[in-house]
């Protein structure tokens, strides 16, 4: 089963009055690109994070949100910077003595410098329990983003087979119109180069050699062949457990190329309108395999 590079997950943990909260985004990329948003207190677990979901996905843009709620603790976010308050208190006194003002300094008036308050950094038993918590629940968020792509990829595997049929259905039709067509056209060119000249001034061999030369370059069995080939290697890998995304993207471009050569070859009207056909499912082919991982 082909997985999808699109998908959301989350997972929560709590313990001690602390909640973590973990939210992964995917969507379709080249490569495997994990960005995260990680609170202070484990900034520094930033790979330890990446080599987590690494083992659950293999391509794809990957948008980690990690939330910590410390609430239920009681203890508050902020601190005071003890230094800078009895820096502004000086301060205020030394002004207050220069100006000769008689009123003293108040809660009030050193609340008016907000530089005074500072993010609280967390005690390293507390760090060790956001850690642990942030664990469980990036664990839970990337089983349910699995569970989310792996979902959708059963939906995008049945897009394809069916697309694929499709295609393969229109190669028959033009291969059951091309089988006996090199005779045909042989036999044609033959009649007409005949009309056009004087039968005595021409080698037959050689025009038996130049019809053969021009039946060759207007004959699809090969490319019809080669696009029937790889339809088979296309399907193996839809049916293929492993990321199978660049493999899709390589054969729909090959079926692509040979899609392309049997309409110009062809010069028939009625086999371009198969063509137009499958070309039509590819092209969706090719924008669903960009999702594939």
């Amino acid at each position: 089963m082909i997985t999808s590079m699109t998908g959301f997950g989350r997972g929560d943990a709590s313990g001690n009055g602390i909640s973590v909260t973990v939210e992964l985004k995917s969507v379709n990329s080249r490569y495997l690109d994990i960005s995260l948003r990680l609170p202070q207190s484990i900034q520094d677990r930033e790979l330890d994070i990446k080599e987590m979901l690494q083992q659950h996905v293999e391509r794809g843009k990957v948008n980690v949100s990690v939330r910590v709620d410390k609430s239920e603790t009681g203890e508050p976010e902020i601190t005071f910077n003890k230094k800078l308050v009895a820096g502004y208190k000086q301060l205020l006194n030394d002004l207050r003595e220069t100006a000769d003002i008689k009123e003293p300094i108040t809660l009030r008036t050193l609340l008016e410098f907000n530089d005074i308050f500072e993010s609280r950094e967390d005690d390293p038993e507390t760090k060790k329990q956001i850690w642990q918590l942030t664990q469980e629940a990036v664990k839970e968020a990337a089983e349910e983003l699995k569970a989310m792509r792996m979902q959708e990829g059963s939906q995008l595997e049945e897009d394809l087979n069916q697309r694929i049929d499709h295609i393969e259905e229109m190669l028959n039709i033009v291969m059951d119109k091309v089988d006996g067509r090199s005779q045909e056209i042989k036999e044609d060119l033959i009649a007409r180069v005949n009309d056009l000249i004087d039968n005595d001034k021409i080698d037959p061999d050689r025009l038996e050699m130049e019809v053969a030369v021009l039946v060759d370059k207007m004959d699809i069995t090969e490319e019809i062949v080669r696009t029937q080939s790889h339809i088979k290697f296309f399907r193996e890998a839809v049916n293929n457990d492993n990321s199978v995304g660049r493999r899709l993207n390589f054969l729909s471009q090959e079926i692509n190329r040979e899609i392309n050569t049997i309409g110009s070859k062809a010069n028939d009207s009625e086999i371009s309108q198969y063509i137009v056909k499958a070309k039509e499912s590819l092209e969706q082919i090719r924008e669903q395999v960009q999702n594939v991982e």
